[in-house]
């Protein structure tokens, strides 16, 4: 008799991700429940929610260090093609810009915390170094993120000129 892959089709319909999400709604999936809704399909050894627990056990089951991965370290996984990365990399920059959204009123800066929390969901996933200026009225509420430069793994290179015109 030969082993047959349990298909998710074939699974209890509580137990299958989309039809679960449908039901008791997406707070009742698992990270690697809403991973496998992405991806869509598995192959022929493996369901897509198997997949989906491959690429979280990759991670250490960090969704941060997720986001930070490119669609070429995610195709070195086996059983992830570049359909399915991209898949996995739009949808971790949609969570990403979600967040950036949730600051469309203008926040004042109380602390160098509050600079932080407008600048860390800008250049958490990146993998070089880039630098950033808020530019604020007088109440302290900011007029506008500009990013002033990119670099390599180590540093960037500003230029105080480029500052000053862009506050002028």
């Amino acid at each position: 008799m030969q082993n047959k892959k349990l298909r998710i089709k074939d699974w209890a319909i509580d137990d299958r991700p989309r039809e679960k999400l449908i039901i008791k709604g997406r707070q009742s999936l698992s990270d690697a429940e809403l991973i496998a809704i992405l991806i869509a399909s598995g192959n022929k050894t493996e369901t897509a929610l198997d997949l989906a627990k491959k690429i979280l056990n990759s991670v250490d089951n960090n969704l941060n260090e997720l986001g930070r991965l490119s669609i070429n370290q995610l195709i070195k996984i086996k059983g992830i093609g570049e359909a399915k990365a991209i898949s996995i990399v739009a949808a971790l920059e949609l969570g990403r810009r979600r967040k950036l959204t949730d600051q469309k009123d203008k926040p004042k800066i109380k602390s160098s915390n509050d600079a932080f929390q407008i600048i860390q969901p800008l250049i958490e996933d990146l993998s070089h170094e880039e630098f950033w200026i808020l530019f604020l009225n007088r109440s302290n509420k900011v007029i506008e993120q500009f990013k002033l430069s990119q670099g390599g793994v180590s540093g960037t290179v500003i230029d105080n000129k480029i500052i000053l015109k862009k506050a002028i």
